[in-house]
């Protein structure tokens, strides 16, 4: 990838006002490959503290309405001219949509009568941007941009979806299994295809018995009835095929299965299905008892399955050709590695375990749709015109991703680029397309390391279109294919800003140069920018810009309220941590007590490491945290004299395909080495005794904080783990399958990555705060942890439930009880 030049920038996380004056750190490198982790400087330089009002506990942990009500799921207008988005109200859960000019500083309030007529964020336009169309509360709507009129298609309790315009101007929507085309001259409707989750009717069948065939010949009723069957059986197929009045459109896709997913082609002349066996998410026993109920009885809430009980499934890809009627569906033998055995040597460890050998063989693996779990796209993309379409298809195993194409000719599948790792290929970082009006994919891969954007003719060999050390997401390419815009962290891992690249030559420029991080949405005629802006110290803020490079922004809402803007908050410095197992640094936020001066000795600093959850997460960002209570946590500790640090640790989300997968079959042991590395970086370079050290977090941080306590007793003084888990074998299979495989095939992996194995190593004070209406890790959890450690008889550690709160605590007396409790820990312990 090569970079036109723009003007160097200092690298700075940021301000809540301009007034404020940054360091710098780090200028812009002229090339995206010359740009590494490893050369950023060891600290970035933050805005000075804010505020003169003390934050107290009660005030971080209140409803967060007191911060200011941020703009929500914003998206353009159908006429580039405005913005919608929803705010919450005030005192309740309730929003409302307001519609705002981007040449305006105040919005209006969308009436209800009037929801229907904004649009919506997944419209879709015509080819010549004339017409925009999206569903409403089940119904279709076509917008005219000139005139602004707006026709309903549907008005029924029928719900529809997928408005899509047709290469020949009209429109196609879904409802069910089928789908309609409408004429928007004339309103006629006509039914597409109807598609049937059952098997193909078998009409009047023949006699195939013994003594059915000897009715038949005995008994001339019989036969003359069955012959009347078959006579009109005939009539109804021909009135079919010869009367272009009645709809000939069903299709029977197979019974006991479920639509995965659907796509019809732009020209309205074929569909792609994808099935797959219909099972239940949850077995029998899958249940979670909720003690507070609205009739004070005790409910069995229905709850995910386990890992442990997951089988594996395939789908069944069909191309349906609605001209002439056929059906096909199409193999995965023609995609590399379909059969082979990946995780032979994983088998053969954990056969050699139980004393037994493995014999590798080959087989055909189970292969379904990509699920990314960020995407607004399908994994089924048909081009401009119809006539080829591309699947990104995934292995039941996590190891394969194939990016494949259909030869209709010859009814297979033809692959594009296949993804391997060893470890497990990501869940996110999988947008792909058509380059318009052309046979050329685009796709992200992090075959590199990193995710990248690659180009490839169906017929040639594929192009990377940007390379470095840093991440790509987010694509959209324009209708005359001159730019891909892209989100990226292209000068330091918690900077993100807007990019475009030229896919003829991949020529990249930088679009915006905000400091922090930046989402943007193109306007639907692409000449401008909607840009979702957040720094370390302030919520996120709608902007608008120009879609060019070097744009400058206007911001479009200020939210945020005076009563947060006037608490004293300590801002946290983004530090390198130097690794003593990776030649990457880890980065974290660190935040300096209010009364620390650089260079102090004794070593006399209390400090609390919090870790994030998740897992693949990233936090030691530039931008404004979903943590924000933790942030005011941490600002609080600061206040009060503690270090406070907050490391994105290896598998954090951010640092490329390395950093993710080095925890492969091996949780809580990387992380935990790398908190080792924080507290001794907090010794030398914050004065911190490494005695008085604590650690907490929530979820994937409930579990390090296990972890960092039962494997390394040492390390910590205390810890809080918050909603944790503590067996992967019961926490959920699309997620932990990636990294620890299933535990019927790797159980050495589960053993060596779940905390209630390791309980016995427990030294230190231990809180454990846990949710019992957790439908996400189960407070099962908890409570089977808790049985080890009264058997092992240990003594410091206590429990506390909250009977109403689910994974996210949502009510504010909860959160300041739970916190209330970890700030008590380390007051008494450290």
């Amino acid at each position: 990838m090569k970079f036109k030049t723009t003007a160097n920038k200092t690298l700075v996380a940021l301000a809540v006002a301009s007034s404020f004056m940054l360091a710098g750190c780090q200028t812009t490198a002229s090339t995206a490959t010359e740009v590494s982790p490893t050369q950023v400087a060891p600290m970035v330089a933050t805005p000075v503290d804010t505020g003169s009002s003390e934050i107290t506990l009660e005030q971080a942990m209140a409803h967060p309405d007191w911060l200011g009500r941020q703009p929500e799921r914003a998206f353009w207008n159908g006429d580039s001219k405005s913005i919608v988005y929803a705010q919450k109200q005030q005192g309740n859960e309730l929003r409302d949509l307001y519609v705002q000019a981007v040449n305006s500083q105040s919005a209006s309030q969308v009436a209800l009568n009037k929801l229907h007529t904004v649009g919506a964020k997944n419209a879709v336009y015509s080819t010549d941007k004339k017409q925009q169309a999206y569903a409403f509360e089940g119904n279709i709507f076509v917008k005219n941009l000139s005139s602004g009129q707006i026709t309903q298609i549907t008005h029924d309790s029928a719900q529809q979806s997928k408005p899509q315009f047709l290469t020949d101007g009209n429109l196609a929507y879904r409802q069910g299994n089928a789908f309609y085309k409408v004429d928007l001259a004339t309103g006629r409707q006509v039914e597409l295809v109807n598609l049937h989750l059952d098997d193909a009717p078998k009409g009047v069948q023949e006699p195939d018995t013994y003594i059915a065939k000897e009715q038949h010949k005995l008994i001339d009723y019989i036969a003359l009835t069955h012959k009347n069957k078959k006579d009109r059986e005939a009539r109804e197929e021909q009135i079919k095929e010869q009367n272009d009045s009645i709809a000939n459109s069903q299709f029977y896709l197979g019974k006991g299965k479920r639509l995965a997913d659907v796509q019809l082609s732009p020209n309205g002349q074929a569909l792609v299905a994808v099935t797959t066996e219909s099972r239940p998410w949850r077995d029998e026993g899958d249940i979670m008892p909720n003690y507070i109920a609205d009739d004070a009885r005790v409910k069995a809430e229905k709850v995910r399955r386990r890992v442990a009980d997951e089988k594996p499934i395939s789908s069944d890809v069909i191309y349906i050709d609605l001209k002439s009627g056929e059906q096909t569906t199409l193999a995965y033998d023609t995609l590399p590695g379909f059969d082979e055995d990946v995780l032979a040597a994983v088998k053969k460890e954990n056969y050699a375990r139980d004393g037994k050998t493995y014999k590798s063989e080959k087989a055909p693996r189970a292969i379904n749709l990509m699920m990314d779990w960020g995407w607004d796209q399908s994994a089924i993309q048909w081009n401009t015109d119809g006539s080829k379409v591309a699947l990104m298809l995934e292995a039941w195993d996590n190891k394969d991703r194939w990016l494949a194409t259909v030869d209709t000719k010859n009814n297979t599948l033809v692959s594009q680029h296949r993804l391997h790792d060893d470890a497990w290929v990501n869940y996110a970082y999988n947008d792909f397309g058509w380059l318009n009006n052309s046979d050329t994919l685009y796709y992200l891969s992090e075959e590199s390391g990193y995710s990248h954007i690659y180009k490839k003719p169906l017929n040639g060999k594929a192009t990377q279109l940007t390379k470095g050390q840093f991440v790509v997401s987010n694509l959209t390419l324009t209708a005359d294919n001159s730019a891909i815009y892209y989100k990226a962290n292209v000068e330091h891992p918690g900077l993100y800003e807007i990019y475009r690249v030229n896919p003829a030559n991949g020529e990249s420029e930088q679009v915006t140069n905000l400091d922090g991080m930046t989402d943007y949405q193109l306007s639907p005629d692409e000449s401008k920018l909607l840009l979702t802006h957040s720094k370390i110290m302030s919520p996120p803020e709608l902007y608008v810009a120009d879609a060019k490079a070097n744009t400058q922004v206007t911001q479009l809402t200020h939210t945020v309220s005076d009563e947060f803007l006037a608490k004293k908050l300590i801002a946290p410095k983004i530090v390198a941590v130097p690794s003593s197992h990776t030649d990457q640094p880890i980065y974290a936020k660190v935040y300096y007590p209010a009364d620390y001066k650089e260079g102090e000795t004794g070593k006399n600093r209390k400090a609390v490491i919090f870790n994030h959850g998740a897992g693949y997460l990233q936090n030691s960002h530039m931008g404004w945290s979903g943590y924000f209570r933790e942030f005011m946590f941490h600002s609080l500790l600061a206040s009060e004299g503690y270090v406070v640090m907050d490391m994105d640790y290896r598998a954090s989300k951010g640092y490329g395909r390395d950093w993710r997968t080095a925890i492969y079959r091996q949780m809580g042991t990387p992380e935990i080495q790398d908190l080792a590395d924080g507290v001794s970086w907090m010794a030398e370079n914050a004065n911190v005794d490494t005695q008085a050290v604590g650690t907490y977090g929530g979820s994937y941080g409930g579990f390090m904080t296990f972890m960092a306590l039962f494997t390394q007793p040492d390390l910590f003084k205390a810890g809080a783990a918050l909603r944790p888990v503590t067996d992967w074998a019961h926490y959920n299979g699309p997620y932990t399958s990636n990294i620890l495989n299933h535990p019927d095939v790797d159980p050495i992996a589960y053993e060596k990555s779940s905390p209630i194995y390791f309980a016995e190593g427990l030294k230190s004070h231990l809180l454990i705060n846990a949710p019992m209406v957790d439908d996400n890790v189960f407070f099962q959890d908890s409570v089977r942890l808790v049985q080890r450690l009264i058997e092992l008889e240990k003594e410091n550690f206590e429990t506390a439930i909250f009977p109403v709160e689910p994974h996210g605590f949502v009510q504010p007396s909860s959160w300041l009880d739970e916190y209330r409790r970890i700030y008590k820990l380390f007051k008494e312990t450290l």
